[in-house]
């Protein structure tokens, strides 16, 4: 009877002890395998959403969308300068709300992983520092700084005291899980010696010390101190391993493809290649995978850094740039889901959580197959297996032996078998459909357009100042307008021989970035940019000059503020190159960023004149921040009103620079993303509603765009897109910022443009295309218990599905065979079903979506025995109505 009596208590202890965990949410706590929350290791994946780079009525979809394709956690980055704009004075409004995007993802019932910083990088402007911080008297940034020191912990504190009073850590009851302080700071802190230790230690401690009942993250960061977690970036992080036994393995940027830049390509990092280093990871002990990004979003506003980064930042994610209003019903399309990056992940995903028990209990055992091939086996107690098959080969594919059975590896690939012995999941067989996107016209009129001319022949002397010499931007502007006025005068006498013939004087304006225009006498006589990597640049031209007085005025353009870039971009395998991101690293971080310099400093000479050069670097220099058109507000519906605007017929036939252009339009019918079509203009900004959509710029791509191979390790230059086009052309424009009617369009040109040309444009899926292999994994066949006895086969299927409120209209392409060609470009090969098209039409056309079983019995005779056949399909998504669309779509 005591020992019943025991036995019962123990049970009452255990049952209230999971009740407190599951009312109050114990803390979370890790050990060498993983992070235990509520005392269960865990297996995460999880990804980056940004919440200002979306709109607030964006992040309940994104989020859904990322839960539906696997995730566990979604992780943010924490912006101080978008949150605290002057010191003291807090925002967490709109698309700032913090809270706000923590609770959308409970809702979720997912995770949080908040990464304060609160540097940030992230391609952000000034790396997410305010700009007032710079100000600070004594101050000196990421060091061991007392007036640094100070601010850091102060916003720090804001923003913990925050989660807290919301009760959003996971020890309240909350989805914050992981909280980050500092980022990458690794570099830096081995340059600057004791002061960036000292520094990383304080930071360390001070974050542990704010008790939030959950574990700390240093990434990039290999001494950091117990009880922080250092963690890994990188394309790569399987030869990763944490500074201390006892801590888990996690990964906290895998980057899904990289940011663009304008004058740049557009980079992007195939899926196989992706969901091949993810599960490299994992089967080598990893636990946490953090995908950057899942969403990128857009940089709206001027907070694009870097500089010279595009106002996308799509990133290649699995979730594209674009968004649907709240309520929409978009079932994970409609310019939303990259696929086949986002389905192809969602099966790995689900392939791994089937491992989950083994590989959270044990270590694998790794026994070689062959020269590039092995096995990482994980086998609990309770008699849970797991095995990872994995061939290295970039040229070859292997058949390998594995417990008495053989299996086919692709080159660069890792299947998956969640019982150690029926692979569900091969990196490089992509079995989800390729999803073709285009901008097609919204059908949105452009009316009213009207101009007004950014006359700088009569600057407002209430806003300007003269003084000596020259002065660099940011210490003028304070960052609170992209451009800054540099005007001088030189007097040119009669006699001059290039006013009789002679050859013009040249004018040379020494920049240290990132764009310049040249006026003389109001007129505009040249224009130079740097770029990303070379930020420093030299205008040299002929200035036509008269004689007497003669203008200079020098306009000077931010294209964004330094973020401390050590080119991420660099791959792990290459030597060389390691060595170039170290003197990178050395040359750009060097000891502080927020001393980089920007502006004209000179020297800004003429050459050419009979007194041979005249420095005009130490003249008196007037000066005005921003634009005339910025400072009545024109670009609000209120300050229209303050000046004359001409019809835009004639500034286009003046095609002048420093335009500033105005229409209207009314949103378009139908909830498609949409965005701007930028391609007749020049550099400039855009604003909808008072709102803005951020920096345009058709800067045309320089790069190597020939072809892409997933197989061996990537690297942003290796499959790279759109060369010879303008790097960005479209602007997204959130649904929620437009209103019936009467939308205002304002559009500041700074080199000339014809804004007639401006269209809204609406993103929709085309096409969809699915290629799938006879014997293709599927999970279906896991867990088949009967070893060494006859078993069914679960055939693999073609699934395609069109955007909701379209159906498939037609077969462009299909081959039941062995087919060549990608999307797009499909071809019959040497064996052909002459069944093929009549199946698909038969099964797909007038539906949404339909599946296909490959399989010779669907398609009658077999056109080519004994060679492996696949399916390939290109079907075309047309417009429709529920009332016509065809519910069954299995096929």
């Amino acid at each position: 009877m005591a020992t019943l009596f025991v036995y019962r208590m123990l049970i009452v202890f255990c049952l209230s002890l999971c009740l407190c965990c599951h009312h109050i949410h114990c803390s979370v706590t890790y050990d060498r395998k993983a992070l235990l929350i509520n005392g269960q290791r865990r297996i995460l994946f999880s990804g980056s959403i940004h919440y200002p780079r979306s709109t607030p009525d964006m992040w309940e979809d994104l989020i859904q969308k990322a839960k539906d394709g696997g995730l566990d956690v979604i992780e943010t980055y924490v912006f101080w300068n978008v949150h605290e704009p002057s010191p003291g004075n807090y925002n967490f409004e709109g698309r700032y709300d913090l809270v706000r995007f923590i609770k959308t993802i409970q809702k979720a019932g997912l995770y949080a992983h908040l990464r304060i910083g609160p540097y940030v990088c992230a391609e952000w402007n000034f790396g997410g520092f305010p700009v007032w911080l710079k100000y600070v008297p004594g101050i000196s940034f990421r060091t061991d700084n007392e007036p640094f020191k100070r601010a850091m912990q102060g916003f720090t504190e804001k923003i913990v005291n925050l989660m807290k009073s919301e009760n959003l850590f996971e020890s309240q009851g909350g989805p914050i899980i992981l909280s980050q302080i500092e980022n990458e700071y690794g570099a830096q802190s081995k340059l600057l010696g004791a002061a960036g230790h000292n520094y990383m230690t304080w930071a360390a401690k001070m974050a542990v010390e704010m008790g939030t009942g959950v574990p700390w993250v240093m990434c990039k960061e290999e001494d950091a101190p117990d009880p922080v977690i250092n963690s890994c970036n990188g394309f790569y992080c399987d030869a990763f391993t944490p500074n201390q036994p006892y801590k888990p393995t996690i990964w906290t940027e895998a980057w899904s493809g990289w940011f663009t830049e304008f004058g740049g390509p557009i980079h992007q990092r195939p899926v196989q290649d992706l969901a091949f280093a993810a599960a490299r990871f994992i089967q080598k002990g990893g636990s946490f995978i953090n995908y950057y990004m899942y969403h990128g979003g857009t940089n709206f506003g001027r907070s694009a850094g870097g500089p010279f980064i595009t106002t996308s930042y799509d990133y290649d994610a699995p979730i594209d740039e674009y968004g649907k209003k709240l309520g929409s019903k978009t079932e994970g399309f409609a310019g939303l889901i990259r696929q086949p990056k986002y389905g192809h992940l969602k099966e790995l995903h689900r392939a791994i959580k089937m491992c989950e028990r083994a590989l959270v209990s044990a270590d694998p055992i790794v026994t070689s197959l062959g020269g590039f091939q092995q096995a990482h086996v994980y086998s609990s107690e309770s008699g849970d297996c797991a095995a990872f098959l994995s061939n290295y080969d970039t040229k070859s594919a292997a058949r390998v032996l594995f417990n008495n059975m053989h299996y086919n590896l692709p080159p660069w690939s890792i299947s998956v078998l969640p019982d150690c012995r029926n692979v569900v999941f091969n990196t490089a067989k992509v079995g989800v459909q390729t999803s073709q996107m285009e901008m097609l016209p919204a059908n949105a009129e452009m009316f009213s357009w009207e101009s007004y001319f950014e006359d700088i022949s009569s600057l407002d002397d209430s806003s300007t100042f003269t003084t000596q010499g020259l002065l660099e931007q940011i210490n003028v502007t304070r960052d609170a307008s992209d451009y800054l006025w540099y005007i001088t005068s030189v007097d040119i006498g009669s006699s001059e021989s290039f006013l009789h013939g002679g050859e013009l004087p040249t004018l040379i304006v020494q920049s240290t970035g990132h764009a310049l225009h040249i006026f003389i006498n109001g007129q505009l006589s040249g224009s130079a940019f740097g770029t990303r990597e070379a930020r420093r640049f030299m205008y040299t031209g002929k200035v036509n000059l008269r004689a007497g007085r003669n203008k200079i005025a020098l306009l000077s353009v931010a294209v964004g503020l330094p973020i401390r870039e050590d080119d991420d971009s660099v791959n792990h395998f290459d030597f060389i190159a390691k060595l170039i991101m170290i003197f990178v690293i050395m040359k750009n971080v060097g000891g502080h960023y927020e001393t980089w310099n920007t502006g004209i400093l000179g020297p800004v000479a003429l050459h050419g004149l009979d007194q041979g050069k005249w420095d005009l670097s130490w003249q008196k220099w007037t000066y005005q921040v921003g634009l005339r058109g910025e400072a009545m507000n024109l670009v609000s519906p209120n300050g229209i009103s303050s000046v004359e605007w001409m019809q835009s017929s004639l500034a286009v036939q003046r095609q002048q620079p420093l335009m500033w252009h105005k229409a209207y339009f009314n949103a378009p019918e139908g909830d498609e993303p949409l965005a701007l079509d930028m391609e007749g203009m020049g550099k400039g900004q855009i604003w909808i509603n008072g709102q803005s959509v951020g920096r345009y710029w058709t800067a045309y791509a320089k790069g190597d765009c020939n072809g892409c191979n997933y197989v061996g390790g990537y690297r942003p230059t290796k499959c790279q897109l759109g060369c010879g086009q303008p790097t960005q052309r479209w602007y997204h424009v959130p649904r929620s910022w437009l209103k019936p009617t009467q939308n205002f369009l304002v559009v500041f040109e700074e080199l000339g443009g014809n804004p007639s040309r401006i269209s809204l444009v609406k993103r929709s899926v085309t096409s969809v295309c699915a290629e799938v292999a006879e014997y293709h994994p599927t999970i279906k066949n896991w867990h088949i218990e009967s070893y060494g006895k006859p078993e069914e086969f679960h055939s693999p299927k073609v699934h395609l599905r069109c955007s909701p409120g379209h159906a498939i209209s037609s077969i462009k392409f299909a081959s039941f065979g062995t087919p060549l060609g990608t999307c797009g470009s499909y071809q019959q090969g040497p064996c052909h079903s002459p069944t093929s098209y009549d199946i698909l039409e038969k099964k797909c056309v007038g539906k949404q979506r339909c599946a296909v079983t490959i399989s010779n019995s669907n398609f009658g005779v077999d056109p080519c025995p004994n060679v492996l056949k696949r399916l390939s399909v290109e079907a075309i998504c047309s417009p429709t109505t529920s009332t016509t669309m065809q519910p069954n779509w299995r096929g």
